[in-house]
């Protein structure tokens, strides 16, 4: 090979490799820019969204499914219920460290609170606070050293209970000083129901369902501890029946609990 031949073979490599690494140059351009816009357009605000809710959920109000049938009558399965986290306190994201306190659950407030057994979030009445006394006698409820009332409850007020229910269970109102609302019970079915009396200490609270033989609550785990209280349950958002393929039970959506 001559040296013209060897200068056009030089020079045709050395222009080709200029055009790939132009080509790369410009390849890896296009590349970042796709990735910036991806990030601005879409990423970014997706991100801003999921962090804003989740600070909304965490701190100020939040929703949730109800799985089992512990809180019946007031609640079945298949409602989704509203929590006001704000009911009592205003706590750091995502943590249980109050910033500020402003209130406290009160007798017959339905709260969500972390189950001291196993950590689960649960969905129960609070029946006695800091200071009560608490004894269950034969399914009664005693509240320092007197016992609660009951009353019959109208066709209006258990018009959402299944008829088997109506057959095989007791309903009636427990009057919980402030508040009055329904319970259930299960004469048939093994319960604890006598238990007591316990004092309650500072911040200690005592949880039942209102299904009250069928509620895994403080009978079993115990008292719940203040900080354990994520807030308020307030309201029915939504129902379906899973009985009955997940159809919507539209009277029970938007109805504030008992």
């Amino acid at each position: 090979m001559n040296k013209c031949q060897q200068f056009l073979v030089h020079s045709i490599r050395l222009n080709f490799g200029l055009r790939g690494q132009n080509f790369t140059d410009m390849h890896y351009r296009v590349s970042r820019d796709n990735l910036k816009r991806i990030w601005l357009e879409w990423l970014k605000p997706l991100l801003t969204v999921i962090i804003v809710m989740g600070v909304i959920r965490s701190s100020l109000a939040d929703w949730n499914d109800v799985p089992s049938g512990s809180m019946r009558p007031t609640i079945q399965e298949g409602d989704r219920i509203f929590i006001n986290k704000l009911a009592y306190d205003l706590k750091v994201p995502f943590t249980k460290i109050p910033i500020y306190t402003w209130g406290n659950p009160q007798r017959g407030d339905v709260v969500v609170c972390f189950s001291p057994h196993d950590g689960t979030r649960l969905v129960k009445r609070v029946v006695a606070v800091p200071g009560d006394q608490i004894e269950l006698r034969n399914e009664c409820l005693w509240l320092n050293g007197k016992p609660a009332s009951y009353r019959s409850l109208s066709a209006e007020q258990i018009r959402y209970v299944e008829t088997d229910d109506l057959n095989q269970r007791v309903i009636a109102e427990e009057m919980l000083d402030p508040h009055a609302h329904p319970v259930m019970f299960l004469p048939r079915s093994p319960a604890k129901r006598d238990f007591g009396p316990v004092k309650l200490s500072d911040g200690q609270y005592f949880m039942m369902g209102d299904n009250r033989d069928n509620s895994f609550d403080s009978r079993y785990f115990g008292v719940v501890d203040r900080r354990q209280i994520i807030g308020q349950a307030t309201a029915v958002v939504l129902s379906v029946d899973p009985e009955n393929f997940y159809l919507p039970r539209w009277c029970r959506w938007f109805g504030k609990l008992l």
